[in-house]
């Protein structure tokens, strides 16, 4: 069931803004691929690639691993005020 949170949100967010797993996947500077790997569940997502598809997205790694269901990202800290 966790997983297929994740997967779901994953695609959901990418769907709802309308954009193609090639765009996303550019974004990452990965093949499409890889991208739809991740959508399917059948590759880790790198802990750098989700912390940019949050930025992203505008919410937190908690919401794309499925351990939250508020959107609302978390308020930035020190280090990425920059």
């Amino acid at each position: 069931m966790y997983e297929d949170l994740k997967l779901e949100r994953l695609k959901g967010l990418r769907e709802n803004k309308d954009y193609k797993q090639e765009e996303i996947a550019k974004m990452l500077n990965i093949t499409q691929s890889a991208y739809s790997y991740y959508e399917m569940g059948k590759r880790q997502i790198p802990s750098d690639a989700l912390i940019k598809l949050a930025l992203f997205y505008n919410t937190s790694v908690d919401y794309l691993l499925g351990l939250t269901d508020e959107r609302k990202p978390y308020p930035k800290s020190i280090l990425t005020k920059k």
